[in-house]
Parts: structure tokens; C-alpha cells; sequence
């Protein structure tokens, strides 16, 4: 198989989910942008107990080493464009209108912790072997994230050079993602596009695949989710 040498950061999707992680279908419930700095995924892990068995007399007589768990990731995402319906999805702060019904700002108010997102993300490769597929349209490593909660804005700082928006989150296993709504990868030789061929495991927080399906367009403002059985 191909191995890509892993470039940078090219585009971000962010869809809302509803409380038991499915992907919300409709108007206004996704957003695609390529305005962001960086994102950044710390794995949270919790050390196992470690098993020591100690003689009377002080010999060791066995040591079994805890086994980890990994809690999930916490996400760091670092963005420039302070659009109103991109922090909605992640943060469930309300979006303030103008006169004629324009997104034009968003409020901060309570954490509403039961809101969540699913993140997807698009990074170029280096390899002359990743788009050795006549049919590819280019060569892209995709990660998601299925499920992120608690989402929050954190400082912002106004000051006489660019300012940078800063989201916090968290990562949840399970969920209904399923295969997802979203054409990411080639379901034949072809090249056909379309939704992931298995859904993650309950126990899974990330995937991450080589993809030759083009990431999407960015946007200004709200993009529809279509959704079937499929991405249930």
C-alpha cells in the first residue's frame, strides 16, 4: 500500500450531532472551511494499576504492568474565521441576526454540553505512489472524528494584529456516525465516490485513511447534510 508522507492541514468539515452522536440531516447543519491554523489531537490516557506481588521477605515474586485506557482525545482547533454559523455547530452559542435574517454574530452564553459535532479532516500528501490509480482525482490522508463535545471559545485577545480563534473539545466513543452521509472515499476501482465502506467501531474516538475522493469546497455559510439509512 501506498505510504504518504503527510503534509499540511488543507481543509476542515464540521457537522452537527444530535445527543447519541448521529449526524443531524438537513439545512444548516454542516460547514466547510480551509480558513484555520491548525488542529491539534492529544490523546487522553488513563494509566492501568500495576500489579506487583511482594513476598514476606521482600522478593518480588511477580509484576504484571496495568493495561492503559485512552479516555479519547482532546481537541485543539485553531481558526481565523469568526463565522457565526461555524461556532454554532461547534459551541451551540446562538447566532445573532441582522435586519434581514444575515448571520452577522453569535452570543456567548451557558456551556450547553449535550451539543456535539463530528470533525473531518483533509490533509495533502508527498509520495510519487499515492495516485497511482488512473481514476484518482488527487491524494488526501482523511481523519474523523466522529463525535466531539464540549466545545468552547476559549480567550480572545483584540489587539492591532490578526486574532486567532481557539475551540477546546473532547472526543466521545460510540455514537451513530455509521458509514457517515458524506462521499470520502472510492467504493470500486473505478474511483466511484462514496461513504466509508465499515462504520467505527463503538469503542473507536478517530479513523484515518488515505483517500483519493477531493475533499469539499469551502463555504460562507451553512451546507446542507443528506442523509439515507446508510449514515444511521
Amino acid at each position: 500500500m501506498p505510504a504518504p508522507l503527510i503534509s499540511n492541514a488543507a481543509t476542515v468539515r464540521v457537522t452537527r450531532v444530535d445527543g447519541c452522536g448521529r449526524p443531524v440531516c438537513g439545512e444548516d447543519n454542516a460547514f466547510v472551511t480551509d480558513c484555520f491554523a491548525s488542529v491539534q489531537m492529544e490523546a487522553n490516557i488513563e494509566d492501568g494499576e500495576d500489579i506487583v506481588f511482594t513476598a514476606a521477605n521482600g522478593r518480588q515474586c511477580g509484576f504484571k504492568k496495568g493495561c492503559p485506557a485512552l479516555n479519547g482525545y482532546d481537541l485543539t482547533f485553531t481558526f481565523f474565521q469568526a463565522s457565526p454559523e461555524l461556532i454554532e455547530i461547534m459551541t451551540g452559542s446562538p447566532v445573532y441576526f441582522d435586519y434581514a435574517g444575515q448571520p452577522i454574530g453569535f452570543d456567548s452564553c451557558a456551556i450547553p454540553c449535550k451539543a456535539g459535532f463530528a470533525l473531518e479532516v483533509w490533509t495533502d500528501v508527498l509520495g510519487e505512489d499515492v495516485c497511482e490509480d488512473e481514476n484518482a482525482e488527487g491524494a488526501w490522508v482523511y481523519f474523523l472524528l466522529p463525535w466531539v463535545t464540549n466545545g468552547i471559545i476559549g480567550d480572545l485577545e483584540l489587539a492591532n494584529e490578526a486574532v486567532n480563534l481557539e475551540l477546546t473539545g473532547a472526543t466521545r466513543a460510540g455514537g451513530k456516525w455509521g458509514v457517515g452521509p458524506y462521499d470520502v472515499q472510492a467504493q470500486d476501482k473505478a474511483g466511484t465516490p462514496g461513504p466509508m465502506l465499515t462504520p467505527l467501531d463503538g469503542s473507536c474516538h478517530r479513523r484515518m485513511f488515505i483517500t483519493n475522493v477531493a475533499p469539499p469546497e469551502p463555504d460562507s455559510t451553512y451546507v446542507p447534510v443528506l442523509c439515507d439509512a446508510s449514515a444511521s
